[in-house]
Order: C-alpha cells, then sequence, then structure tokens
C-alpha cells in the first residue's frame, strides 16, 4: 500500500487495506479484477499507465504537512516521490491484499524482497533447507554485516529462540516438492521463532500459507504474478495480526534500502494479475498430466522415457507415502493442484544437456511462470545442482501439445546414440 503519513497520526494505510480487502468474500478473478476498484479516479477501463517520479503538493496551504499527499479527488491515490509510493505499484499491491489475505508490499525483485524480510525481522538465526540458492547469497551477504547464523532447516528445536526465523520454500525449487507448512508452523511456536514461506511456486489458487500459521508469505513476482516474462518483482505479505505494528515499518525500511519496483512494473504487474486465476489453475493441471503421463511411461518397461529418465519430481507425486498411505496434510494445503513446475533428473547428464535443444515448443531458458513453457539444464544458473536436472515451467500451451514434444525429444536422444 502506499505510505502516505499525516502529521503525527497513524499512516494512512488501515482504511486503504480494508478497502482493498472488501472484496475477499469472491472469486479470485473478481478480486483481481476489482479489488482495486477505488484506486481509480479516472473513467478509463484499463489502468492508465503513470510514470512520474513527482507529485504535486495541495495548493492549499492550510493542507500541507509532513508526508501529506495532495490528491482532493481520492485521498488513498495521494503520492508524494515513486520511491515512497505511485498510482501503478499502489493499485498492484491492493490486488495482492486481497488475494494475498494480508497486507503486501511490493520490491524490485524476489531478492530484494528477501533481502528486506531478513532486515526487518533481524533475526540473529535463520534455519532455511535447500531451494533456490539466491536466498543462500543474501544471508552470506547479510552475515557479513550482522553475523547472521544458517542453521538447517530441521535443525533441532534447542537451536532456535524467540525472534530467529525458520524460512521454509514450497513448492521447492527445482523440483516442484512441497514442503509440509503446518509441521514448521509447530516448529516456530514450540521455539519461539517467527515462519516465513517462500510460496512462489503455488500462487493463489494453489495455497494460501496463512491459514497454516505463517508470518509473512514472500513471492518472486517476476513469475506468476508477472506471468509473461516481461518483469521484475518481489512482494512480502504480512500476516494480519502483525499488520499495523510491522507494515508501516516495512514501508519506512523500503523507503531508505530503495528497493522499490518501477511504475512500468507496477502497470505490467496490474495487467497480469487480471488473468492469474485462468493461468494458474491450467497450468498447474497441465503441469499434473504431464508428471502423470511421464510416471506411467517412466513404469513402462523398455519406453523411451523409462530407457532416458531417472527420476520425475513433483509435488502431485507425494502424494502417497513409501507405505501408501496419502499425505493428507499435502492435499489439505494445495487442494486446488499442485503447481506447474517440476523436474526431471535423466539418466545421463550429456542427455540432460542436450534435450532442450531438441524441444520445439519449450523455451531453454531460466525463469518460470510465464505463459510459455521453459525447459533449464539447471547447471546453467546453479554451479551445485546435479548436472542431470532439467527443471520444467509449464506454460499456458495445450499440453498434449508439450506431451508430444517431450516424446519426440525423448526420441531423437535416443536416435542420437544409436546411429
Amino acid at each position: 500500500m502506499a505510505g502516505e503519513e499525516t502529521n503525527g497520526k497513524e499512516p494512512a494505510t488501515q482504511d486503504a487495506v480494508a478497502l482493498a480487502s472488501r472484496l475477499q468474500h469472491l472469486s479470485l478473478s473478481a478480486q483481481t479484477i476489482h479489488a482495486d476498484d477505488f484506486l481509480n479516479t479516472h473513467s478509463a477501463v484499463a489502468p492508465p499507465m503513470h510514470l512520474s517520479t513527482t507529485f504535486r503538493y495541495s495548493e492549499n496551504p492550510d493542507d500541507l504537512g509532513y508526508l501529506k499527499g495532495g490528491n482532493p479527488n481520492n485521498p488513498h491515490d495521494s503520492h508524494i516521490y515513486s520511491r515512497m509510493s505511485a498510482p501503478n505499484t499502489q493499485r498492484f499491491e491492493a490486488i495482492l491484499t486481497s488475494i494475498l489475505r494480508g497486507p503486501t508490499l511490493s520490491y524490485s525483485s524476489g531478492l530484494s524482497a528477501f533481502h528486506a524480510m531478513v532486515v526487518f525481522l533481524n533475526p540473529k538465526r535463520i534455519a532455511i533447507g535447500g531451494g533456490y540458492h539466491g536466498c543462500h547469497g543474501v544471508i552470506r551477504l547479510l552475515s557479513k554485516l550482522s553475523g547472521l547464523q544458517q542453521l538447517d532447516l530441521d535443525c533441532a528445536d534447542e537451536e532456535l529462540g524467540p525472534g530467529d526465523l525458520i524460512h521454509v520454500e514450497t513448492p521447492l525449487n527445482p523440483t516442484g516438492e512441497a514442503r509440509d507448512l503446518e509441521f514448521y508452523a509447530e516448529k516456530a511456536r514450540r521455539t519461539g521463532a517467527l515462519l516465513s514461506v517462500d510460496a512462489t511456486f503455488a500462487p493463489p489458487p494453489l495455497l494460501d500459507p496463512f491459514a497454516f500459521g505463517v508470518d509473512v508469505v514472500m513471492h518472486s513476482g517476476t513469475k506468476y504474478f508477472g506471468g509473461h516474462s516481461d518483469m521484475l518483482c518481489g512482494v512480502l505479505a504480512v500476516a494480519p495480526r502483525h499488520a499495523e505494528e510491522w507494515i508501516p515499518q516495512m514501508q519506512i525500511e523500503r523507503l531508505f534500502l530503495g528497493s522499490v519496483m518501477g511504475s512500468m512494473e507496477g502497470w505490467l504487474g496490474i495487467r497480469s494479475l487480471r488473468t492469474l486465476e485462468l493461468r494458474v489453475r491450467k497450468q498447474s493441471a497441465d503441469a499434473e498430466k504431464i508428471v502423470q503421463w511421464l510416471a506411467a511411461e517412466k513404469r513402462r518397461e523398455g519406453s523411451v522415457v523409462d530407457d532416458t529418465v531417472a527420476e520425475i519430481k513433483h509435488a502431485s507425486l507425494q502424494a502417497a507415502n513409501s507405505e501408501g498411505e496419502e499425505l493428507g496434510w499435502l492435499k489439505k494445503q494445495m487442494p486446488n493442484g499442485f503447481g506447474p513446475v517440476f523436474a526431471l533428473c535423466l539418466k545421463d547428464a550429456d542427455d540432460a544437456k542436450r534435450l532442450p535443444s531438441k524441444l520445439n515448443l519449450f523455451h531453454h531458458a531460466t525463469s518460470l511462470g510465464g505463459v510459455e513453457s521453459l525447459i533449464e539444464w539447471r547447471s546453467m544458473t546453479d554451479p551445485n545442482v546435479d548436472k542431470r536436472l532439467l527443471r520444467l515451467s509449464i506454460g499456458v500451451e495445450g499440453w498434449e501439445d508439450l506431451r508430444d514434444d517431450l516424446l519426440q525429444g525423448f526420441e531423437a536422444l535416443r536416435r542420437e546414440k544409436t546411429t
């Protein structure tokens, strides 16, 4: 939300949060299309693009005051300087506040959001697992300044204390496998630690982390909130129980960190969120169909998939444990689908390096979440990953077409080995 303040008064965000949240009883798509309507002071149906970095104060001297904006037509749409707030990013944050079910701030990238979160919470220790290597890089930088200690995600309770941070990524990058949030929320309660979740791989409607006791939800909005591979963005949403105390201070710290989202990106974000539910539901459902097909082919002895693929990793394949019992927590946590990203571990590292060049509908590129399907030989951007690993991000193409493209790619690899 915008960071307006009035002379010595509480930030004028509480009413804006209530307005942004007023449609939470409606469908996800109704929220992504209309949650920001209260900020529209123009007759245009499509949101206008505002690129200005600075905004005029009120012409009435009696209305002037410290950090007091000057829009008489809509006090919620008053701005001073775009490092504090701006029209496009404010509307973007309003939509996210509604659909993430907690007051939300935007940042210039996912890593800048993670950095801002750790700076604000200022833990002495952070428990974190594998997952995205960029977050580990931020922790290394902060440890040079503050002595921040990194612990294993599943460390003993005795290693954590009040004010420490447990950071869970679910589903996990790059495999798309899920982690049990209630398990870690209970660990946080036992130890007095705070719980943050990187839910980038499971945007609404796939996962609501606040329903499981999470304190802060992080997203790399570059992925599904952007959805078109054309904007950088990071997002932090705060559990409502913390919002009144945390959000004003986080706004001030963002002002001085300077990690604000650009106005152009804010406009692109609004455009993208309008179709979030349509994209994510299809992408997740299609990914599950492709994973099911791959798993079935993997079980068929002599198939090209069985000859080429060593292992398939995805949250949908966690639906039963080694004893064959359903993982009830997983279906409870992700009732609407298991996410559009999965990983393949091939039997041969050279095959993993060569497969992307055999495909026609998958771009060989990093990142994920866009309308176009991507495949990445993960060693291109993560030097420590298994060199047999491929990460796949399913777009909105027909799943049968993507299946057939993978099949002909596997067959092309096999032909090369037999000629």
